[in-house]
């Protein structure tokens, strides 16, 4: 057991005791560190104004990636890097092309979201040798907000970026082998639970760990990227008296290919399953591509996706249209359920005290097998669904449906397949009858709400059209598009 949370800030190790288990980098940074470069907006990770980039050994790599800070706790951070803006300008002196680019290009105006922005650029920096497409940093850049500049001077900053001079000016590359060596010192296998006195936090490094502090602590809070819980914090002012962070179990940070299936850890980011089920179909990639900011994949997991049980997350009604069942485990035991299933009522999911996700399991589509993927928001990107729709359609030699899967999010108080509606197309062509069929059956699926998101009939009569877009793509030969896009022949 280890009271104590070690980590990297910028050139300096920290070593942490008595820490509020829910405090969070921001508020830690700003003011007990005095790094008041990262900023406060909106703190629930929407803004980016608070973005820092944390580094982490994975399989021996050193690999960066841009977070917000305002809903990461301090105590989940054991074994990190955490680089501030503070610490990017050169070891003698002058500052990070980033910055310099930014300055030379007029990218900064009010300046309160600009170290946010650079952090974001940074990480885009330390990813690739050579600029990024234009498509990829806006892409980065969705989860940071600017109202002064407009983002024409800064997406052109990373462009000039890459031609500054740039030797020795990143520390980050530059001392890159002794940073290795520190975090590799750091790791071990120890329980760590550090608290303020009358609440707690438990970091275990290893599955088994975990399992028995789920076992011995049911009542507990599980948070693996807190995306989610952080807004608890910040937003609720909640105070969960236990929490169990995964952020050391390297076990569940994984994803095997297993032929017919891909298995991802309940630690796994949405960053990187994106690139497993990604590559399944173009659909699926582009709405994992609108699943929150890039600060938010690269916290947010999977995992905690699912076991959140919200019925507007975008990841379930896409697994669930793909056959997707989740690996629960309690102690050593350990209990297999289709993914559908698992949702039973308004955030309560088929799960025991002492039970926790321990991993999804994704079937591949067979070839040939129809996909449709939409996520219907106000914004385009960083928004919350008002409907998700996610179809998977099997049919024989001859065109007739075999299998339909029609999975809906915004819908319903969870995450529900539409059984009228896919009753409407087994047997039958998928052609312009059988789809208004399926539609026209919706009503019998569901009875949506009203709220502030989406009217009731709204969201009826876009998940009808959503069924006749996925049958005039699949005339059409399925031609790739972008999902989701809010057009008048979804909303008509």
């Amino acid at each position: 057991m280890r009271r104590t949370v070690k980590f990297l800030l910028n050139d300096r190790m920290q070593t942490l005791e008595g820490l509020d288990p829910t405090l969070t980098l921001l508020d830690w940074l700003r003011n007990e560190c005095r790094l008041t470069g990262t900023k406060e907006g909106c703190a629930e990770g929407d803004c980016g104004a608070c973005s820092v980039l944390v580094g982490r050994l994975r399989n021996g790599e050193l690999r960066y990636e841009a977070i917000n800070a305002c809903i990461r706790f301090v105590a989940t951070l054991d074994g990190c890097h955490v680089v501030t803006v503070e610490h990017l300008k050169k070891a003698a002196g002058g500052l990070h092309p980033v910055q310099q680019a930014m300055v030379e290009l007029h990218g900064s105006q009010c300046g309160f979201c600009t170290p946010g922005i650079v952090m974001s650029l940074t990480a885009l920096w330390l990813a690739h040798d050579t600029p990024p497409s234009h498509e990829r940093i806006e892409e980065a850049l969705a989860g940071n907000l600017c109202r002064c500049t407009g983002y024409g001077p800064i997406v052109a900053a990373l462009d000039r970026a890459y031609e500054i001079e740039a030797s020795g000016a990143d520390r980050l590359l530059v001392e890159r082998a002794d940073i290795v060596r520190k975090l590799g010192l750091l790791a071990d296998r120890q329980v760590i639970e550090i608290g303020d006195g009358e609440r707690t936090l438990f970091a275990p490094a290893t599955a088994d760990q975990l399992a028995d502090l789920v076992a011995a602590h049911p009542d507990a809070t599980v948070v693996a990227g807190a995306t989610d819980v952080g807004l608890w914090i910040t937003k609720m002012l909640m105070r969960p008296a236990k929490v169990i962070s995964l952020s050391r179990v390297g076990e569940l940070d994984r994803i095997e290919d297993k032929g017919d299936r891909i298995v991802i850890g309940a630690l796994v980011s949405v960053r990187d399953a994106r690139q497993s089920l990604g590559a399944l179909d173009p659909q699926i990639d582009e709405m994992l591509r609108r699943f929150g900011s890039e600060q938010v994949r690269n916290a947010g997991t999977i995992g905690g996706n699912v076991a959140n049980g919200s019925p507007i997350g975008d990841s379930p009604p896409l697994l669930i249209a793909l056959g997707a069942s989740v690996t629960l485990r309690r102690g050593s035991e350990r209990r297999t359920l289709s993914l559908e299933k698992f949702f039973i009522a308004y955030k309560k999911q088929d799960r025991q005290p002492g039970d926790f996700v321990e991993e999804i399991i994704v079937p591949k589509p067979k070839p040939g097998a129809l996909i449709h993927v939409s996520k219907i928001s106000k914004r385009f990107d960083e928004d919350i669904s008002s409907v998700c729709g996610a179809f998977r359609l099997e049919c024989d030699a001859g065109g007739t449906v075999t299998e339909a899967i029609l999975a809906f999010g915004g819908m319903a108080a969870t995450p529900k397949r539409a059984a009228a509606a896919e009753a409407a197309l087994v047997g039958r062509t998928f052609d312009r009858a059988s789809a208004e069929a399926a539609a026209e059956a919706l009503a019998g699926d569901f009875a949506p709400l009203d709220d502030w998101r989406a009217s009731a009939r709204y969201r009826a009569t876009v998940a009808a059209n959503l069924i006749r877009r996925f049958q005039a793509e699949a005339a059409a030969g399925a031609p790739h598009r972008v999902a989701g896009i809010l057009r008048s022949d979804v909303h008509a």
